[in-house]
């Protein structure tokens, strides 16, 4: 009969999300992240699967953290309000002291070692799931008429996502949040109308 758990495994994986939004799924070590879980390597392999697995419920559980505030801001009543919205909250989100700087999603396996390439392609779905919503909320808007929307709506949402990865980046790079606004400021100035 298997023991019970001494360990709660949410807190766990949220120890696991940390390491891998510091360090990335290459450079976060199997005795790191047991580490910083509190487990050894049986129980974390007992309970999350290997490492690739368990990097895999950490984006999910990074994910489900944020759609709340993504969903709000893409639900306001223009695209320009929906990206000014979003993209000010991103800053907020990346800058927050609570946590590791930057996105996981964004840099959590930007380069991988070929035996790693599903790790990287994992990651890589789940940003085109996002620039897949983006997009739809545009399509959306252009079919209502919306005065803001001056754009193709797949380019917007390139647009969107890649000055969002980018916001993500800097703010890793030590970029103030102050600034990341501006530049959000100036980007909307241009992008619409």
């Amino acid at each position: 009969m298997p023991r019970p758990r001494e360990f709660d495994a949410d807190t766990a994986l949220d120890r696991a999300v940390d390491v891998f939004w510091e360090h990335g799924y290459e450079g976060a070590s199997l005795a790191h992240l047991t580490e910083a879980m509190g487990i050894n390597k049986p129980s974390m392999y007992a309970a999350f699967g290997d490492k690739r697995q368990l990097f895999e419920k950490a984006v999910q559980r990074y994910i489900a953290t944020g759609p709340a505030w993504e969903m709000e801001a893409f639900e306001l009543p223009t695209a320009r309000e929906a990206v000014a919205t979003f993209l000010h909250r991103t800053v907020d989100v990346v800058t927050s002291d609570g946590h590791p700087h930057g996105c996981l999603v964004v840099q959590g396996a930007g380069k991988c070692a070929p035996d790693n390439r599903p790790v990287r392609d994992y990651v890589a779905q789940q940003r085109t799931n996002a620039l897949t919503f983006i997009r739809e909320r545009f399509e959306r808007a252009a079919a209502e008429c919306d005065s803001t929307m001056d754009a193709d709506p797949e380019v917007l949402a390139l647009f969107t996502a890649a000055l969002s990865e980018g916001i993500a980046v800097r703010a890793n790079d030590g970029v103030p949040a102050e600034k990341l606004h501006r530049m959000v400021d100036l980007a909307i100035r241009g992008a619409f109308v």
